[in-house]
């Protein structure tokens, strides 16, 4: 296989791992947020404003790994 041919390789595993990485994080999150609001329903406002912030966080290593999957598609 020739250079190129692993560059692709390489952006779609950066892609779907990091896609797959980031979803299974969220879903726990907002899956014990949930409980967390089902178990204390008068911290469900705080609860929500972390689980935002922290989704944000998750988020951000999403768009890094579409980042690096265009910088080594696109070299």
């Amino acid at each position: 296989m020739d250079p190129v041919g692993f560059a692709y390789l390489g952006g779609g595993l950066s892609i779907g791992l990091g896609a797959l990485g980031t979803g299974v994080g969220m879903g726990i999150m907002v899956g014990k947020t949930v409980e967390g609001m089902a178990r204390q329903p008068e911290v469900s406002g705080l609860l929500r404003t972390t689980m935002i912030i922290g989704i944000a966080f998750i988020e951000a290593l999403a768009l890094y790994a579409l980042v690096i999957s265009f910088l080594l598609i696109f070299k």
